[in-house]
């Protein structure tokens, strides 16, 4: 295979909804290609994209795909995208190394993830091309399609395209740039190229008209050239769409039966004409905002951005040169780590096979097997470079699931295959929570973790357990009360001797100093001796003052009752969840000159602490989220009335596109589940994002219950 130049590679990601039909184009894009000899189906589970044994399993894409096509001169890279918005992951990382973004849709248009990935495009500034494919289902509708393209994505819209009939009988359309008609046999693959019949002359014509005014709005040159003469050739169009495109001022769109290998030699042609090469393309910043171009003979570095565990050859590392020409045998150092690597064989990419090559330029992506000490997001760099790329930017997790190993001596395997699995997909994140006392793993929706589940036990047989995380709530005060406790034991020689009297009440920022305090017909006066100010890990503060005047308590014991103190707070008194904002002002006490020591004063200042809390009008806060739901408006008032049945408040809508946005916040404790009710109230045609808003109190009966649920489980 021949070493390309920065300029004739064009970097393309495929993006699209499930069912759309992108692992059925990926196959006739190979077979195109000359990369598989035969083209295999998703019913028959012998696809060259979708290979994994958990993929076959669900039916269901569940990695992204790298391969290459050559065309013309030009080396197309192609990174083929699960639809599921449960692996979003891998859509972002394919558009941040790509430079153009195919947008697949099927017989139903526009759907959710068809908008989710059109908004990375606009976040990430990418150009976009849509297809429609799936021409030949009976329930095709090109009219309607196009019109609903349009009013989700605008007048940038521009149909290429149009099928001279639809469903079964499809096996030809007109193209409006070539202003030819393209037609295929019954087996697909190259098309017979034609005149226009005259019956679809007028309709061909003002649609390439259309064209050829939006191709001549991005090139000066071509728009005194339009105005002169109405008319373009061929190759200036193509020259004011790459322009259109590299702006995104025109998303063309284009049509292919991927199942009938029918237009999808025309794509790629249409790709390698049109799509902006990576030399056309804004320069990347590096970690450190400098502007990194892509130089063939600059210096050498990679960017690693996908790990893939292959069946019977181990973990394959996927990655794009940014700079420099990378070769076969040269040794790099790993930036993030500090480590040496050889570069061993490299390949261009074909799916589940590989092409040896020597060298890649800048702007190529490749792959490499057997290194040594490389993780996904790490950069090598050649000699006297140091720089790394951390510029990928992953959603939030939107389902939390504890998980444990169903036999305990099996959790340091589980932990390891998990992380191991998170180098493939970043966005299945494991955290060892302490406050919460589980091991959570998060991720973008169930079937995303069921994914993961099935994983550890087909693959890694490790038979695993999920349940609900435990929600973190956290515990305050409402009102001051005070307490005393001594903590006294005698066992023969020395004893344990501790008595401590505290005040506790709700702190606020810029409160006054304490001075007096009255509890029933008695007065407390204060004056603080010193102050300890704690910003508390998990938020909000805990203030400390010693107010103990004539010697009751020695200083040196003031340690110990604060550490009684923190402790209870780090296992509140009403359900062991995290207090926060509260103020402690020790003021008497008892000492014994032979059994005080640190111990008693801290025993007795947790019991004192826990018996004053619960006097202080104690309350629960939870956790808060912001969710926002992008649904059909068909779904709105279910999705509404599921929301509020949730304790959520229901914030704001908004149009976005065809679609409606709806804005809430929700209680965490309500959003176990949500991602799976969702899909089943929406008929899976909905998505959401969920993000962590703020601490509020708890409703009356919420609270009862969760105290009741905590004594129970004290008793039992």
């Amino acid at each position: 295979m021949k070493a390309y130049k920065t300029n004739e590679i064009k970097n393309i990601a495929i993006l699209g909804n499930d069912g759309a039909g992108k692992t059925t184009l990926t196959e006739s894009l190979l077979f195109e290609a000359g990369l598989i000899n035969r083209r295999g189906s998703v019913s028959a589970k012998n696809t060259a994209s979708d290979y994994f044994p958990v993929e076959q399993e669900y039916g269901y894409s569940v990695f992204s795909t790298v391969f290459h096509a050559e065309a013309n001169g030009k080396k197309l890279n192609f990174i083929d995208c699960p639809g599921s918005d449960d692996f979003a992951g891998a859509a972002i990382t394919a558009l941040n190394v790509t430079d153009t973004a195919l947008i697949l849709m099927g017989r139903n248009g526009v759907e959710v993830a068809t908008q989710n990935h059109f908004r990375y495009t606009e976040k990430l500034g990418k150009p976009v091309i849509f297809v429609l494919n799936q021409v030949d289902d009976e329930r095709f509708d090109y009219d309607s399609l196009v019109e609903k393209t349009k009013t989700a994505f605008g007048s940038k819209v521009m149909p290429i395209q149009f099928p001279v009939a639809t469903g079964p009988d499809f096996n030809a359309f007109i193209d409006v740039l070539t202003m030819k008609k393209y037609s295929w046999g019954a087996e697909g693959g190259k098309p017979k190229v034609e005149d226009i019949p005259a019956d679809l002359m007028d309709k061909a014509t003002e649609m390439h008209m259309a064209l050829v005014e939006a191709a001549a709005e991005h090139d000066e040159a071509l728009m005194e050239k339009f105005f002169e003469s109405e008319e373009l050739t061929d190759d200036e169009i193509r020259e004011g769409v790459r322009k259109g495109l590299a702006t995104r001022g025109i998303y063309p769109l284009v049509l292919t039966s991927a199942a009938k290998d029918m237009g999808v030699n025309r794509l790629m042609e249409f790709l390698g004409n049109v799509v902006p090469f990576v030399s056309d393309m804004p320069k990347v910043p590096n970690a450190a905002g400098e502007e990194v171009a892509p130089d063939a003979n600059g210096p050498v570095s990679l960017f690693f951005f996908k790990t893939s565990m292959e069946p019977h050859i181990g973990e394959v590392q996927y990655f794009k040169v940014m700079s420099g020409t990378v070769t076969e045998g040269m040794d790099l150092t790993n930036a993030n780590r500090g480590s040496k690597e050889r570069m061993g064989q490299l390949f261009a990419c074909a799916a589940s096979q590989r092409v040896k090559v020597d060298s890649l330029q800048a702007g190529d992506i490749g792959c490499a097997v057997k290194l040594k000490d490389v993780k996904t997001g790490d950069t090598l760099n050649d000699k006297g470079t140091d720089q790394t790329f951390n510029y990928i930017k992953y959603p939030d997790p939107k389902y939390i699931r504890a998980i444990k190993p169903v036999s305990e001596s099996d959790n340091e395997k589980m932990m390891a295959a998990i992380y191991r699995m998170a180098q493939e997909d970043p966005t299945w994140v494991v955290e060892q929570n302490k406050e919460l006392r589980q091991t959570l793993i998060k991720g973008q929706g169930e079937f995303h973790l069921r994914t993961l589940k099935w994983r550890l036990e087909n693959n890694d047989k490790i038979m695993v357990e999920m349940a609900p995380q435990r929600i973190p709530y956290r515990e305050t005060i409402t009102k001051a009360a005070r307490a005393d406790y001594r903590h006294k034991k005698q066992s023969g020689g020395a004893g344990q001797f501790g008595e401590v009297h505290m005040i506790v009440e709700p702190y606020t920022e810029g409160m006054p100093e304490p001075s007096v305090y009255r509890f029933g017909n008695q007065e407390y006066r204060i004056t603080p001796r010193s102050t300890d100010v704690t910003e508390l890990e998990w938020g909000g503060k805990l203030v400390f003052i010693n107010s103990v005047v004539g010697g009751a308590i020695d200083t040196r014991f003031m340690p110990a009752i604060l550490k009684g103190v923190m402790e209870r707070m780090e296992r509140g008194p009403l359900t062991d969840s995290y207090a926060r904002d509260v103020r402690v002002i020790v003021y008497d006490g008892k000492m014994h000159p032979v059994d005080s020591n640190e111990i008693s004063f801290m025993l007795a200042a947790r019991n004192a602490f826990s018996q004053a809390f619960r006097e202080a009008g104690p309350k629960i806060l939870e956790p808060i989220y912001d969710v926002e739901v992008l649904v059909p408006g068909d779904y709105m008032g279910d999705v509404m009335s599921d929301l509020q049945g949730r304790r959520g408040l229901i914030m704001g809508m908004s149009s976005d596109g065809g679609m409606q946005k709806l804005n809430a916040k929700v209680p965490l404790a309500e959003l176990a589940n949500y991602s799976t009710a969702l899909s089943s109230i929406t008929g899976s045609r909905a998505s959401f994002t969920m993000k962590f808003a703020s601490y509020e109190l708890v409703p009356q009966n919420v609270q009862d219950e969760l105290i009741a649920a905590n004594q129970k489980k004290d008793e039992d």
